[in-house]
Parts: structure tokens; C-alpha cells; sequence
């Protein structure tokens, strides 16, 4: 009875609002590479708006800034972004990015609006089990991260924070989607690695947070590599 109190205690008051994943049980996080100056992205973008409240997944709109030169600047965008998608553009071995762009668990790539190549790569990706399990707790304005290895992983790992603005409409005047008024969904607002981490031992980190964003932890492999585990806290 007494655990049962303090779980309702720390809901009602928002002093700490636990996330966890156990190996195998993390969503599967879905970069979407995108642009507000961009005609072919708005489908894109409905596309990843359509996975709200799916607990398989982990969408996350990243926008890119280098559609901005052709009249708009968007307003989501950041040049870290864009290095991100080049630095996956690299690991594959490719020479081009595209806007959209979809990145599956870090490791499947998925150009233009592709709905059934998207199912067919997170069901792909949703059976492998996952060697990491990764737990949040939030607590004021502190987010502690524990993560656990589970199984064999690689020595050269990454733990990310990113911050998450659920959804937001943008009127745009100029560009190619000039006079088109669009709604946003999961768009980062930014994307920090906080700490390496070889697994060899639990992972513990308490990080300050500020700002009413959601809270996303992902676990990759370097290079960008496989995403091992992700959690959020809304």
C-alpha cells in the first residue's frame, strides 16, 4: 500500500515521472530528415504526425537548414541536423542526402514518402531484441538516465538527450511552400550526446533539464550506428 501512495504522490505532483526499457521492449526511433522550404516534405510530414500515440515507435522530426537559401528559412531548423543526416549519409557510404529522409533505428534508410517501406523496416527492427535496457526518472528539474547492458554491445556508445516539441503550425510565406499554413509534429529541439559509454558497467547520469519539451534518451552505437535503446518522458 505504502509503494502504491508514493507512485500516486509522484504523479499527481509531477516530482517523478519514471520511463524505463527493458531489453527488446524500446520503441523503434524513426528520424525524419525534413524541411518547412521543402514541397515533397508536408506528405512526409502528416506521415510521421499519423504516428502519435504509438507506443512501437519513436518518431522525430529533425529540420534541416539547407533548403533555407531558396527564399525560407525554417524555423525549426539547425545545422547540427543536417550533420547528423550527412554523418549517416557517410556511414552508408552515400554521397547524396534528400529531404524527406527517413532514418529507421539508425540503421535503415527510407528516401521520399515510403509508407510501406517504413512498416516493412520497424517491423524488421521491432524483432530484434535489444541489448540495452535504459531507465528515466524525472524529478523536478532533473532527468536521471540509467542504463543497464543486457547481452554483448559494442564498446563505443553514445548516450543522446534530445528535447521534443510536440506540435506546433507554421504559416509560411515564402519558398515552395509558400501561402501553405502546415502543422508539425515530434520536432526536436535539440539533440545533445551527454556522455560515452563502452558498457562494461551501468551508465548513470543526472541531467538538468529545463524547459517544458519532452525528454528523449537514445543509446547508439557510434558512427551514427544501430540505436540500441531509446525511452521518453512527456
Amino acid at each position: 500500500m505504502r509503494l502504491l501512495l508514493s507512485i500516486a504522490f509522484c504523479l499527481l505532483s509531477g516530482l517523478c515521472l519514471p520511463s524505463s526499457s527493458g531489453a527488446g521492449e524500446s520503441p523503434v526511433v524513426i528520424e525524419l530528415y525534413t524541411s518547412q522550404g521543402c514541397s515533397s516534405c508536408p506528405p512526409a510530414d502528416a506521415l510521421l504526425q499519423s504516428m502519435a500515440g504509438r507506443s512501437d515507435v519513436l518518431p522525430l522530426a529533425l529540420h534541416v537548414d539547407y533548403w533555407d537559401y531558396i527564399g525560407w528559412k525554417d524555423t525549426f531548423g539547425q545545422a547540427k541536423f543536417a550533420d547528423r543526416q550527412r554523418a549517416y549519409a557517410r556511414k552508408a557510404g552515400v554521397r547524396m542526402i534528400y529531404t524527406p529522409q527517413m532514418i529507421v533505428g539508425g540503421m535503415d534508410h527510407v528516401v521520399g514518402v515510403r509508407a510501406g517501406a517504413l512498416d516493412k523496416a520497424v517491423r524488421r527492427l521491432s524483432g530484434i531484441p535489444d541489448p540495452v535496457s535504459l531507465q528515466l526518472e524525472r524529478s523536478g528539474d532533473a532527468v536521471s538516465v540509467t542504463a543497464r547492458a543486457q547481452a554483448t554491445v559494442p564498446q563505443d556508445m553514445v548516450v543522446q538527450l534530445v528535447r521534443v516539441r510536440p506540435t506546433a503550425t507554421v504559416a509560411i510565406d515564402r519558398g515552395e511552400n509558400a501561402g501553405r499554413s502546415i502543422t508539425y509534429s515530434h520536432i526536436v529541439t535539440d539533440w545533445t550526446a551527454v556522455g560515452k559509454w563502452d558498457g562494461r558497467e551501468p551508465f548513470h547520469r543526472r541531467l538538468k533539464i529545463a524547459g517544458p519539451e519532452e525528454v528523449v534518451v537514445i543509446v547508439q552505437a557510434t558512427g551514427p550506428g544501430r540505436i540500441l535503446a531509446a525511452a521518453v518522458l512527456r
